[in-house]
């Protein structure tokens, strides 16, 4: 018996892909092939120092991963400036200040043009300090609201800052422990129409929040929490879907013969949860604490229509009010650019240190047992 090895043609190697390739190649090669032998030298050697075989010449991979390597940090330096110089200008520009003459007193150019033409620094800055305008911040917001006087002194832009923290800490704090454990029933516990509950929550983050702020707000103000703060605080304790579905995924990569293991022992649910699931859980907990947590922070629309009283308004609306009380006053409106900046940086500060953590989290929500 003869055996016959079939042996792949160089037209089917690779298929589709390859073929495509190949053409390119032979047009490359079809559109050099009238070059002078000096121009197509030249070239070989300049591809072939990048890794690149041309004209005789033998590619180099270490090379041409060089190369490419090159060319994707390039890529990516690019794009980080691309996304970080917004935040190096909202800095600058809120270190603007008017230009003034020789004299000292007129100004020669507002300090709104100052700022809007800043590009990497401005081109002159307060001529009371470096920090003026944040100084000013402070002082606008304080004088925003008048309503919130102790001792006759305004302490708005404090009041909104504990405000702020309030909305953020006990809602979330409380929130992603619930959610922590509607998880664990989702992913560990099995029970009649667990996937039918699970879709129907699921099924409710389809449902967008303005088509129901309305009905949400009649309902927290028959209720009298749009008075006092408790319309952003007392829903949040709830828990989350999303929170949930996210920890959720997290749990299913986690052996359940721990939990079996527990159940044989005699631990219960809550024991099982509080002993096991958390400590094993945490940096998915963590990560979603720190979404949940800058979420809550930088949240406008909830407290503009849940908030009336000027006493619990945060910091997002304290900051709105002083754009529009003061936009109009030129020389104010580096001010309105340092309080976003106050506003901002708790934030930056809090997913610089943990970015770790919520990238490590996301990455393995996907896994399975």
């Amino acid at each position: 018996m003869t055996n016959h090895t079939e042996t792949a043609s160089p037209e089917n190697k690779g298929g589709k892909f390859g073929n495509f390739m190949r053409k390119i190649g032979r047009a490359f090669k079809n559109f050099f092939v009238n070059f002078p032998a000096n121009c197509r030298k030249a070239i070989g050697r300049f591809c072939s120092w990048f890794g690149f075989g041309t004209f005789g010449y033998t590619s180099n991979k270490k090379r041409k991963k060089v190369f490419f390597d090159v060319i994707g940090y390039v890529l990516l330096v690019a794009g980080g400036i691309t996304m970080l110089y917004p935040f190096w200008w909202m800095l600058a520009a809120s270190l603007a200040g008017p230009v003034m003459a020789a004299d000292g007193v007129t100004v020669t150019d507002s300090a709104l043009n100052v700022m809007i033409t800043t590009i990497f620094w401005p081109d002159e800055t307060s001529q009371f300090g470096l920090l003026y305008n944040y100084e000013n911040a402070v002082t606008l917001l304080n004088s925003a609201w008048q309503t919130v006087t102790i001792g006759g002194h305004a302490y708005a832009f404090w009041r909104s800052i504990i405000n702020t923290l309030v909305y953020s800490l006990v809602p979330v704090t409380v929130g992603v422990f619930t959610s922590a454990m509607a998880a664990f029933a989702f992913a560990k516990l099995n029970f009649k129409g667990k996937n039918f509950v699970f879709f129907y929550c699921l099924a409710a983050i389809m449902i967008p929040f303005p088509s129901i702020m309305i009905a949400q707000f009649c309902v927290y103000s028959a209720m009298g929490w749009t008075e006092n703060g408790l319309a952003m605080i007392v829903p949040g304790c709830f828990g989350a879907i999303l929170t949930a579905f996210f920890i959720r995924q997290y749990l299913y990569g986690l052996p359940t013969s721990i939990l079996e293991a527990a159940r044989i022992d005699g631990a219960g649910y809550w024991r099982q949860f509080t002993s096991f699931i958390v400590p094993l859980a945490k940096p998915a907990i963590m990560a979603q604490f720190i979404l949940s947590f800058m979420g809550s922070w930088n949240n406008y629309l909830a407290p503009q229509v849940f908030i009336t009283s000027d006493m619990w308004k945060p910091l997002t609306l304290a900051i709105g009010q002083l754009d529009t009380s003061y936009s109009t006053d030129v020389t104010n409106a580096p001010a309105v650019m340092a309080a976003s900046v106050l506003a901002l940086l708790p934030i930056l500060i809090l997913f610089a240190v943990f970015q770790k953590t919520i990238i490590g989290s996301i990455m393995l929500t996907g896994s399975k047992e």
